[in-house]
């Protein structure tokens, strides 16, 4: 039974440092294409809209209530306590740093990472990519490199924009649940942070880009299992990008603090 834990183990360990490694790999051919650029700008222009573009509605959904959850359990306190000169600063501190750029991002590779690995891994089966190169066309110039920028930079504009909605459904909640002025919010709110605050939020959000592209790309140019390994690949690349975003998370969080 111990013999077969390690085995499991060994395994585990294995494929995780293959799939770092082919990663790694990934990382160099998109920086091969880049300097000088030859990303392709019509497939580029064509995914940063259709990325962002499918994305919002559900990004504006969840920042929306993600801020009314926020105020709904902070209600107590700020009644027990008349604490409601905190509430600005507490709401835009937690939205800014750490909950808004983590939700949106998780919520972006369930909706873009997972349907880019599908795509990718259709393209794989079907050998979409193999004709691509028969043709002396480069799927990393071509496919690849053109999508991890489309991502990186969707997830910025999303996670940007999501904030501000977020910050806004605050203030609502805050005015109907805790009968707070407008005015005391934005006082709270702006005297107490600053845009060191919200720029640590953005710098989160391309890395958490960068992540999803990666892993989203990767897991579906490696098809291994046929059709079958579609849906295996998606379930990888999505669990694989949340391991990478709560990661990231700890460490930026580390050395920007």
């Amino acid at each position: 039974m111990i013999k077969s834990s390690h085995s499991y183990l060994f395994q585990i360990t294995k494929r995780m440092m293959q799939e770092t490694g082919e990663i790694a790999l990934l990382i160099g051919q998109i920086i091969r294409v880049s300097i000088p650029p030859r990303v392709d700008r019509n497939e580029l222009l064509k995914h940063t809209y259709r990325m962002a573009n499918m994305s919002l509605p559900i990004i504006a959904l969840t920042a929306f209530f993600v801020s009314g959850i926020l105020i709904l359990q902070s209600s107590t306190f700020v009644k027990q306590f008349d604490a409601k000169a905190i509430v600005g600063w507490a709401t835009g501190f937690s939205l800014f740093r750490e909950i808004g750029p983590i939700m949106i991002a998780l919520m972006f590779s369930g909706r873009i990472g997972a349907n880019n690995t599908a795509e990718l891994g259709a393209m794989t089966i079907t050998n979409q990519i193999d004709g691509l190169k028969a043709l002396a066309i480069d799927p990393i110039e071509y496919l690849i490199a053109p999508r991890v920028y489309a991502m990186v930079f969707s997830l910025f504009i999303l996670t940007t924009i999501g904030i501000g909605i977020a910050i806004l459904g605050a203030m609502l909640f805050s005015i109907v649940i805790l009968d707070m002025s407008y005015l005391t919010f934005y006082r709270s709110l702006f005297d107490n942070l600053y845009p060191a605050d919200f720029i640590h939020g953005l710098v989160k959000s391309i890395a958490f880009g960068i992540a999803i592209a990666l892993t989203s790309c990767h897991f579906g140019m490696n098809i291994r299992q046929g059709a079958i390994g579609v849906g295996h690949s998606v379930n990888a690349a999505v669990v694989s990008s949340a391991i990478a975003i709560i990661l990231f998370d700890f460490f930026l969080t580390y050395m920007l603090a």
